[in-house]
């Protein structure tokens, strides 16, 4: 299975966000997909697809991602709302009837996308009834290798101004993945930087945002000092096959492309 990963799209109908294009940056991205990547299954989105969660948004975002060549598949982050999220795009038929959380599963993988939205707040919640839905779909599952897509990082990164608004009480939700020898990789959004390492034996990754990238921890900076860094934004080929998992972080358009001069 070939999956193409796309992270903060923070998108709007007009205008620029942190002085950067979010029109012009998905539209790269889904001309970057439908020409190098037709084949893969899907194209899944680790939430923020939108800035400010409004209907007009959803309507715009969804138009310019339904140009993709592939299935999409979204998914909520702290920037979104489910409702509205709901009535703009469609989704899978196992999604939950009141989270935008559901798995999808083919020959080569269970791909299963988490909704860690807490309405109204930056951080990251997993309620009880999440996580009794998540253990259902691994117990079903136990030879198929699974893919977790999720937006906040269930745990610290080394990112002073990030962690404060990871998943909060994540506890549970490791300690059942840790029970799952088939949970072979988590996907992270939200955190705009890519990193990788593990957690309880697990690997993880976080991808670059295709709209504009947080600054690394060291220079350290603060909320009232942020700029975006200056660097390109990036998209994830995740491929799995035999059970085994990679990663090919892509950049798929120069940093100034989509960027204003207010915002270099």
């Amino acid at each position: 299975m070939k999956l193409i990963w796309l992270s903060d799209l923070h998108f709007v109908a007009d205008g620029t966000v942190q002085g950067h294009d979010p029109v012009e940056r998905v539209s790269r991205a889904v001309d970057f997909i439908n020409m190098h990547h037709p084949d893969a299954a899907y194209c899944v989105i680790s939430g923020d697809l939108v800035d400010r969660a409004t209907k007009r948004d959803y309507a715009a975002v969804a138009s310019h991602l339904g140009r993709l060549a592939v299935p999409c598949l979204p998914m909520v982050g702290n920037h979104d709302d489910r409702a509205l999220l709901r009535r703009a795009m469609p989704l899978p038929e196992t999604v939950m009837d009141d989270f935008i959380q559901y798995a999808v599963r083919t020959d080569a993988a269970h791909l299963i996308c988490l909704d860690t939205l807490t309405p109204g707040a930056d951080h990251g919640s997993f309620c009880q009834g999440r996580l009794d839905w998540l253990a259902q779909r691994l117990s079903a599952a136990p030879e198929t290798p699974a893919i977790i897509v999720m937006h906040h990082p269930p745990m610290a990164l080394g990112l002073p101004m990030q962690d404060a608004d990871r998943l909060k009480d994540s506890a549970a939700l490791l300690d059942l993945l840790a029970l799952h020898p088939q949970v072979r990789q988590l996907c992270i959004g939200h955190v705009h930087r890519p990193i990788t390492g593990s957690v309880r034996g697990i690997p993880f990754a976080t991808l670059p945002a295709v709209l504009y990238q947080a600054p690394p921890p060291v220079p350290a900076w603060t909320w009232d000092s942020f700029a975006p860094a200056t660097e390109a934004p990036a998209l994830g080929v995740v491929t799995v096959q035999g059970g085994e998992v990679q990663i090919h972080n892509l950049q798929f358009c120069a940093y100034a492309d989509g960027v204003t001069s207010a915002g270099q």
